[in-house]
């Protein structure tokens, strides 16, 4: 999927599960120290994901650091997502989603909960994909042409069309 250039990876990410199975899938990758902590960028599609493991939320010293990461992620990428990594979700794990939540409510961060590096795998190439430039326009060009198509067959369109012949 990363055609046209690599994917850029915080080089603290060297040895995470997620990387791997990239690289399995046959995404060129490219390590980087100037990225934010954690981060993956997809330049042909113009989005960055952050992985952040949720036990990591558990140290209260540790997640203010995480929440000023997460801050300093979101102001420079503008399309933006959190990976929240949790082998299970209970009831302690939506918490702390929905604090992220109620924290970044109104920012452009989209937050994915994942169970392992496959989900975050599967969820990084899928939104990268459909928001590559190719896909998008696409995928705007069968909306346009499915929207036209609904409203041709609507019988209320029908109607005002009828009603509009009759005033006239």
């Amino acid at each position: 999927m990363a055609a046209g250039g690599a994917v850029i990876v915080s080089a603290a990410l060297q040895h995470h599960e997620a990387i791997l199975s990239l690289s399995n899938q046959h995404q060129r990758i490219r390590f980087s120290d100037t990225v934010v902590t954690g981060s993956i960028i997809f330049p042909p599609s113009g989005i960055a994901f952050v992985i952040v493991e949720i036990q990591d939320f558990c140290d209260n010293s540790a997640e203010t650091r995480l929440l000023e990461r997460i801050e300093q992620f979101v102001r420079i990428h503008r399309n933006s997502f959190l990976l929240l990594a949790a082998a299970l979700y209970g009831p302690k794990e939506w918490e702390i989603l929905l604090k992220i939540q109620q924290r970044f409510l109104g920012s452009n961060l989209r937050i994915i909960p994942a169970h392992n590096a496959g989900d975050m795998v599967n969820s990084m190439l899928t939104i990268a994909k459909v928001t590559c430039k190719p896909h998008v326009d696409s995928i705007r060009d069968r909306i346009a042409m499915i929207r036209a198509q609904i409203i041709e067959r609507s019988p209320v369109w029908e109607m005002f069309h009828k009603r509009q012949l009759n005033d006239a």
